[in-house]
């Protein structure tokens, strides 16, 4: 969580002094993120700075930047690599060594395999590595994009940092918004920002992307992706027990990895399955140690009444509380319960404005969020473990798809013992099981596009800009390399989430910078490449058994968690169904605000304010709590956000 900066006078236009000043300035700029150092390194016309957080034992006292005179190789970086054993091994570094840090690991792997070396790397990281005797750059993110880096470049010049509010310091860079970023942001219905994976939200900064590499020298500049998530082969074992044993092994010994840190290990818990699996594994690892967990669990606020379906639960309580009594039998487990009362995502947005450096749109969970944040900062976390990708990695397992492949394939007596089960397992009727198998097999034949309710895409853009720019229909094709097409199946779904790099562009932004603002490192399993590629290559049946769907994490726990946990297919958890009744006592001010912004030509500029002033009379002066999953609602929050990012740049 270090934040790094760096700028190469390639032209030998400014003195050392001068280049100096403009690389403090742009350190000066970070000074607001925790840091237990920071250090500066020069070259001829090359400055480094980085403001270190000290998360792992291996990092205290480490020097960064660092300059290592032998090789002649200088480096940079927000850097934690979780296949430490691994790469000693392939390194072949002696046991004397084994507690270098992170970072002076880079330099031997540098100096081992050059610029392939992001390949054999597993863990969050973003580096820039100075080769001295090649007069060349080399920088590289990680495979899911858990840390940032932005960079400005010109023929002259090249400028990097962790944030985008240091580049703006050096005085090269304009805050001039990209249109293209604009109008796919606000013309693509997914939480994505842009199909364009090096465009930020201006036009002068890009992004590395996340499982790329750029070496950069004076005369030449090229960016590659060093690999992929997707596993080179499918998994062939020889039983049931032995891919459990397997997954088995290899969530523990990522989740053990994870748990690296100095100081003390936090974990958001919900009532589900893949929170419930990372900190019931992390109790097992941590047994006998005097490090405890610490949960966080978000609830609804008094007196807000569920207005959910009955499989559906705003109040996951009473299923987090079964989980923690059955872990804490293996280690102690702080759980702690928090509603934020006095929060919503109304009262966020200035905070998370400055945090992104960009408009958002993943406004609901924003306040709950960032308390978790500032919960574990409080009481002295290093680590905050989250379950957040494991919907497609560890408890991946839609049953209905998976039924309907067997009716296709004529396989009607196991089908039917299959739905058999699942219906009582699930409690769903087996004639409406029979009718969503049927929906699933045959897409085409059983559904249109306009039964599907898609939001308008156009809805929020300027629909004058749109013509103009003739954005419309790229955004329309884009959109289908977002979200997927109507006919595309969970499986092809599964691998668009981890093929898609926009996807992590935006998840690891959030990652890294909030990570970054509270000194509390993120740290999600689910999603460690290890993880990934061993998920993705297990064969479909064994995600869905004997009518259980995620059939794998629910064998994989056996014993790790409660039943009433573990076996539940009943009903899931839904954070927060309580957003809109949170904002009631604002909702004048909130109306008033929208109008306000409707009225400015600087954001009508971007935005249909026509929309925005209808879906603000179709919600009303005081909507109702089920108004949150309201379109028209969700419009209305989103336009208050982008109108206040689009006003503060006035």
């Amino acid at each position: 969580m270090s934040a790094t900066a760096g700028i190469w006078d390639m032209a030998k236009r400014h003195d050392h002094d001068e280049l100096q000043q403009q690389g403090n300035r742009m350190m000066q700029s970070m000074e607001r993120y925790p840091a237990d150092a920071s250090g500066i390194w020069q070259g001829e016309h090359l400055f480094l700075g980085c403001h270190d957080q000290w998360v792992t034992p291996e990092s205290v006292h480490q020097r960064m930047p660092h300059y290592d005179s032998v090789r002649r190789l200088a480096i940079t970086g927000d850097v934690i690599i979780d296949n430490r054993e691994e790469l000693f091994s392939q390194l072949g570094l002696n046991a004397s060594m084994h507690d270098i840090p992170d970072i002076m690991l880079l330099l031997h792997a540098y100096d081992k395999w050059g610029e392939q070396m992001p390949r054999y790397l597993n863990g969050d990281f973003a580096f820039a590595i100075w080769d001295e005797s090649r007069q060349q750059l080399f920088l590289a993110r990680d495979w899911s994009g858990n840390r940032t880096l932005y960079y400005y470049q010109t023929a002259e010049k090249f400028i990097f940092a962790s944030t985008m509010e240091a580049l703006f310091q050096t005085g090269d860079v304009s805050k001039k918004l990209s249109t293209p970023w604009m109008a796919e942001f606000l013309t693509t219905v997914a939480m994505e920002e842009s199909t364009d994976i090096q465009a930020t939200v201006y036009e002068q900064i890009k992004q590395l992307p996340p499982a790329h590499a750029m070496i950069l020298s004076a005369d030449k500049s090229s960016i590659y992706q060093y690999g992929t998530l997707l596993p080179d082969e499918p998994l062939r074992l020889k039983s049931d027990g032995e891919y459990v044993e397997a997954f088995r092994d290899v969530y523990s010994r990522v989740i053990r990895a994870k748990l690296r840190t100095r100081h003390g290990v936090a974990a958001t818990l919900s009532g589900g399955l893949d929170s419930g699996s990372v900190v019931s594994y992390a109790a097992k690892i941590l047994s006998g140690q005097n490090k405890p967990i610490y949960t966080y669990s978000f609830v609804p606020i008094p007196g807000f009444k569920d207005w959910t379906s009955s499989r559906l639960m705003a109040n996951e309580r009473p299923y987090i509380e079964e989980t923690v009594k059955h872990v804490s039998r293996i280690h102690p487990v702080h759980d702690h319960y928090m509603n934020f009362a006095d929060r919503s995502p109304l009262s966020e947005v200035e905070h998370w404005l400055s945090l992104m450096e960009m408009p958002y749109k993943y406004f609901e969970n924003s306040f709950w969020i960032r308390g978790i944040f500032e919960q574990a900062q409080q009481q002295g976390a290093g680590v905050l473990l989250t379950g957040a990708r494991g919907n497609f990695t560890i408890s991946w397992g839609p049953a209905i798809e998976y039924y309907g492949e067997m009716l296709k394939k004529f396989q009607w007596i196991k089908l039917y013992q299959e739905m058999k089960l699942y219906s009582q397992n699930a409690g769903i009727r087996r004639k409406k099981i029979i009718q969503q198998i049927q929906q699933s097999a045959f897409p085409r034949l059983s559904r249109t596009t306009r039964d599907l309710g898609r939001p308008d895409a156009l809805k929020w853009i300027n629909p004058e800009l749109a013509e103009r720019t003739g954005m419309a229909e790229r955004v329309r094709r884009a959109e289908l390399e977002l979200v997927g097409s109507d006919t595309m199946s969970d499986q092809d779904i599964r691998l668009d989430k981890f093929s898609n790099l926009a996807t992590a562009n935006k998840d690891g932004a959030v990652t890294s910078k909030i990570s970054m603002g509270y000194g509390v490192w993120e740290r999600d399993p689910t999603n460690d490449p290890r993880v990934i590629k061993f998920c993705l290559s297990v064969p479909y049946n064994q995600y869905v058994q004997n009518g259980m769907d995620r059939a794998l994490i629910r064998r994989a726990t056996a014993g790790d968690l409660p039943d009433k946990i573990r076996l539940n297919q009943k009903v899931r958890g839904l954070q927060p169904a309580d957003w809109v009744q949170r904002m009631l006592p604002m909702w004048p001010a909130f109306t008033s605000e929208i109008r306000e912004i409707c009225q400015d030509p600087a954001a009508a500029a971007w935005m249909n304010t026509s929309n925005i002033m209808e879906a603000l009379n179709e919600v009303g002066d005081s909507p109702s709590a089920e108004a949150a999953f309201n379109p028209a609602t969700r419009l209305l929050m989103r336009s208050l956000i982008m109108g206040r990012f689009i006003r503060s740049l006035a």
